[in-house]
Order: structure tokens, then C-alpha cells, then sequence
């Protein structure tokens, strides 16, 4: 004791025995309920943010397009079994979207407190989706871990499309799209070239993948790309920032909308939790992007 109290601010040191004990009481009661947050409130919670980008290549007939990315469900991670997935198919519906992107990790491995969920029950939740113009995939690296040809099937037997490394158009009145699916950075081909092999030069692409890290390959020519992976690094500590960050650019590519030489990506912080059931000011969530251009 004599030995920590040497340590402690000259102030503190002439504090008497019992405001010590009042100190480290309240330091305790700070902890404990800083660890309740982050590992039982936060990551029990789910909201739907509504954000609003302004990309230079928009096009005006596809102005206030609503895309809801559902990223890193990682569904039977801590509160975000199958229930827990009926419940959020529920709220993105009410919501309205035009289109629904699943940018990867529908399951777990390994996460403290979790239970896997095979593919199959969350395919078969997430067909519930419903969007104008369509719900599609692609895989995540706990994906391909699991057995990519057992989650494609998954998917695609239950009418949600994977696209990995392909394009299909959608459109809607005016508004027509390339929608290129990329797979993933760490364990898919993730062959640009290919994804966009078949769209003319003229049409507008958006772009989704799993992970980030791919973004300073990806071409001018893409409007907006969106990723998830990262979880926005699941914990943000107020002027030190993102302890963790699974992507070799740091903090670069964590979370939210990232503009680089006139390149447009958002990253989603996503649902689930990895490793560590742990969410502390990054809360769960479904982002609603809805898309301008930016002289609007």
C-alpha cells in the first residue's frame, strides 16, 4: 500500500486515510459501471443511423437512393442470436429502404459468451429482408473461415445473391446501377477486374466489400464503396482513440465515411462483436445511407 501511495499526486498524498478509501470507492464504482456499459449495454443495443453522403458522381436521377448496410451481424456473438436477428430484419424494414447491401461475417467463431449460428438459420432470418431493388452479400473472412461454398449456398438457396468479384445492374424509374460485390481482402480473390468487367464506362458503380483494407485499389471510377470488418475497432477511447483496429492502416479505414483523392468509402461499425463481447462509444448499429450528389 505504502508503496502505491508513493505514486499518487503530492495532493493526494495529504489527503487523510478516509478520503483515500472515498477516492478509490468512487474509482471502483467508475470502473464497474464503465465495464457494465461496455459489456453488457452496449453491445446489447441496436439503433438505425441515418446518414446522409455527398458524392461528386451521384447521379440526380438516383438522388436520396437509401442503401441499409448490415455489416458484421457475427450473429450468436453475445445478444445477437436468431431472436435478436428477427428483431433487427423487423426495424430495417420499417425503415424503408431502396436497397439492402450484407457486407460479410454472418457468423462467429470463438467470441466469449457466444454460440455459433449455423449460416443456414441466419440466411433464413435475413430473407425476410425486403428492398425495391434487391438484397445482396458477400462473404466475410469468418465466412470464408467457416466454408464459403457452404454460406454461398446458404445465401443463394434462400434468394439473397452473393456477389462475389461480379456486378448486376438495378435500377428503379430513372435511377439505374452497377452494383459490384468485391470479395474479401484477406481471404477472397478480391479481383477487381473481374467484379467490373462487364459495366460500361458511362454507368454508375457502387461498390461493396468486407473489408476496407481494399480501398486504394479500388478505381476512380466507383462512386462510393462500402465495407464493414473493422467494428469500428468496438471500443473508442475519448482522446486516445481506437485501441484495436483489425486492418493494417490503423485507425485509417475504422469507421465512417473516409474521403481520399476524390474517393468516396464508408465503413460500417456493424452489429455483432468479435473476440471480446465489448462495444464502448462505437454502439451496434444498421446504417441507412442515403446518397446525393454533392451539388445538391
Amino acid at each position: 500500500m505504502k508503496k502505491l501511495l508513493s505514486k499518487l499526486p503530492g495532493e493526494l498524498l495529504s489527503w487523510p486515510r478516509g478520503k483515500y478509501r472515498a477516492f478509490f470507492l468512487v474509482a471502483l464504482v467508475v470502473a464497474l459501471t464503465l465495464a457494465v456499459w461496455a459489456f453488457f449495454a452496449e453491445p446489447r443495443s441496436f439503433r438505425i443511423n441515418e446518414q446522409a453522403l455527398r458524392l461528386e458522381s451521384w447521379p440526380a436521377s438516383c438522388s436520396g437512393l437509401s442503401v441499409a448496410v448490415l455489416a458484421d451481424l457475427h450473429v450468436g456473438s453475445p445478444y445477437k442470436g436468431i431472436e435478436s436477428l428477427r428483431s433487427l430484419v423487423s426495424q430495417v424494414n420499417a425503415s424503408s429502404p431502396d436497397l439492402v447491401l450484407l457486407p460479410g461475417d454472418f457468423v462467429i467463431q470463438g467470441v466469449v459468451g457466444g454460440s455459433f449460428v449455423t449460416p443456414e438459420s441466419a440466411a433464413e432470418v435475413l430473407a425476410g429482408l425486403r428492398a425495391p431493388l434487391g438484397v445482396f452479400a458477400v462473404m466475410g473472412n469468418h465466412d470464408w473461415w467457416l466454408d464459403p461454398k457452404r454460406v454461398e449456398r446458404a445465401f443463394t438457396e434462400k434468394g439473397i445473391p452473393l456477389l462475389e468479384d461480379a456486378s448486376t445492374k438495378i435500377s428503379s424509374g430513372h435511377c439505374a446501377l452497377q452494383l459490384v460485390g468485391i470479395s474479401d481482402f484477406w481471404e477472397g480473390p478480391h479481383n477487381i477486374d473481374q467484379a467490373m468487367s462487364a459495366i460500361e464506362e458511362s454507368e454508375t458503380v457502387l461498390a461493396f466489400t468486407h473489408n476496407p483494407d481494399i480501398f486504394p485499389q479500388i478505381p476512380q471510377r466507383i462512386a462510393l464503396t462500402i465495407a464493414g470488418h473493422t467494428h469500428g475497432g468496438q471500443v473508442f477511447l475519448p482522446l486516445i482513440g481506437r485501441p484495436i483496429v483489425p486492418s493494417r492502416y490503423g485507425e485509417r479505414y475504422a469507421i465512417g465515411h473516409i474521403e481520399e483523392e476524390g474517393k468516396h468509402l464508408f465503413v460500417s461499425p456493424g452489429v455483432g462483436t468479435s473476440i471480446l463481447p465489448v462495444r464502448f462509444l462505437v454502439p451496434p448499429e444498421v446504417t441507412l445511407l442515403r446518397l446525393f450528389s454533392r451539388g445538391e
